[in-house]
C-alpha cells in the first residue's frame, strides 16, 4: 500500500560504505557502486557518499574519488556528498573536484559540505587539521563559494569551477545550521541527538535564512533534508535486526575507540552485553526508524511531517547486502516509486 504522506517527499539514499565481517575495504567500495545502481532502479531521488579517516569499519575515505565513480555506474540520479568535511581540505581543492565533478557529469552533482574534524588526535595530525580547524568552517565556506562565483580577491581562477552551479548543501554539525541559513543554503540534518533538538535547529534555521540569488531552485526559500536511518522488513522484528549491527559498531566505538566492521545481526543479537553496553545498544537504536514497509513508511511520513523536511536522506548499516537492498525495495513500494522516470 502507497503512503499518501510519504509521496510529497523526496526519497533519497546516504551510504557511508561501510565494511562488514568478512569483507575488505574493496569489496565495500565495490558494493556501494553496485548499490547505487540498484537504488536509482528504485526511483530514489540523489545518492550520498561520506567521509571518514582512518576508521577500520569504513572504506569511504575519498568521496570525491567514490562519488566519480557512482556517477559513472549510473546515469540519471543525482550523486554528492554527505559530506565532504572541509576543514580537511583546503577550499580551492574541493572547488577543483566538484568542478571536475559536475563537468563530466553535468546537473546530477551535489555537494555537502560538514565541518567535522578527525575523530582521533592521531588521525587529526595526519590530517593537518585539529578541533580548531572546524572553528573557521564559516570563513572556509565563504572561499568555497567564492571560487565558483568568481568573487573575492583571488589572483587564481579555479579551473573548470568558475561559473558552475553546483548545489550546495550544509551538514548541520555544530554550528552548520546557522553557516547554511546566513548564505541562503539548504540544510542537512539528523535526530542522533534527538528529536526535539533536531526539530528546534529546523526552527532555528528557518527563521534566520537569508534566501541567496545564486542559488538555484527548489533552494532559494529554506530546505531541510533530514537523515534517518531506516529498516523495512517482513516483519517488525526483521527489521529490527537490521538495525543490530550498525548499533553494535556504535558501542564498540564508543567504549573502545574504534569503530569496527559490521557483524551479521545473528552474531551481535546473540551476544553477551554488560549493563552499559547494553545502554549503550539500546541508545543506538533510539533514534532508528524500524517496521514492516508500511509501518516504516508511516514512521518516515510522520517524521517528515513534523520536522517538515523537504527530503529524507536514508541509511541503513546491516551486514546482509541483499536484506538491505529488500528494505529499501520495501520504502520505495510504500513511497510510490516506480522507478527512474517516477520521480
Amino acid at each position: 500500500m502507497v503512503n499518501d504522506a510519504l509521496r510529497t517527499v523526496r526519497l533519497s539514499v546516504l551510504d557511508r560504505s561501510l565494511t562488514r565481517e568478512g569483507e575488505g575495504a574493496g569489496e565495500a567500495l565495490r558494493a556501494t557502486v553496485r548499490f547505487a545502481r540498484e537504488i536509482e532502479a528504485l526511483g530514489y531521488h540523489r545518492f550520498w557518499v561520506a567521509e571518514h579517516h582512518g576508521v577500520p569499519g569504513v572504506a569511504g575515505s575519498a568521496p570525491t574519488v567514490l562519488a566519480a565513480a557512482v556517477a559513472s555506474a549510473t546515469t540519471g540520479i543525482r550523486v554528492g556528498t554527505g559530506g565532504v568535511m572541509l576543514p580537511n581540505h583546503r577550499p580551492l581543492v574541493v572547488a577543483e573536484q566538484f568542478g571536475v565533478l559536475e563537468s563530466l557529469f553535468p546537473g546530477r552533482i551535489d555537494m555537502g559540505l560538514g565541518r567535522s574534524v578527525g575523530f582521533t588526535g592521531a588521525v587529526r595530525r595526519a590530517l593537518g587539521a585539529e578541533k580548531e580547524a572546524a572553528d573557521r568552517f564559516g570563513d572556509d565556506l565563504d572561499e568555497l563559494l567564492g571560487w565558483f562565483t568568481g568573487d573575492g580577491a583571488q589572483e587564481v581562477r579555479a579551473v573548470p569551477s568558475q561559473g558552475l552551479r553546483v548545489p550546495v548543501f550544509v551538514l548541520a554539525t555544530g554550528s552548520g545550521a546557522r553557516a547554511a541559513a546566513e548564505r541562503g543554503l539548504p540544510l542537512v540534518i539528523a535526530p542522533a541527538r534527538g528529536e526535539e533538538r533536531m526539530l528546534r535547529a529546523i526552527d532555528g534555521y528557518r527563521a534566520a535564512f537569508r534566501p541567496s540569488a545564486a542559488a538555484p531552485e527548489p533552494y532559494r526559500r529554506p530546505y531541510v533534508v533530514v537523515s534517518v536511518s531506516a529498516a523495512a522488513g517482513a516483519t517488525a522484528a526483521e527489521a529490527e535486526a537490521m538495525h543490530a549491527p550498525e548499533a553494535w559498531a556504535t558501542v564498540v566505538s564508543r567504549t573502545r575507540g574504534v569503530f569496527p566492521p559490521l557483524e551479521p545481526a545473528e552474531k551481535v543479537l546473540g551476544r553477551g552485553m554488560s549493563e552499559r553496553e547494553r545502554a549503550l545498544f539500546a541508545e543506538a537504536r533510539d533514534s532508528r526508524i524500524g517496521g514492516t514497509g508500511e509501518e516504516a513508511a508511516e514512521a518516515l511520513a510522520g517524521l517528515a511531517r513534523r520536522s517538515g523536511a523537504d527530503e529524507l536522506l536514508l541509511t541503513l548499516g546491516t551486514h546482509h547486502h541483499g536484506r538491505r537492498l529488500d528494505s529499501y525495495r520495501r520504502l520505495a513500494r510504500s513511497a510510490g516509486l516506480t522507478g527512474p522516470a517516477g520521480r
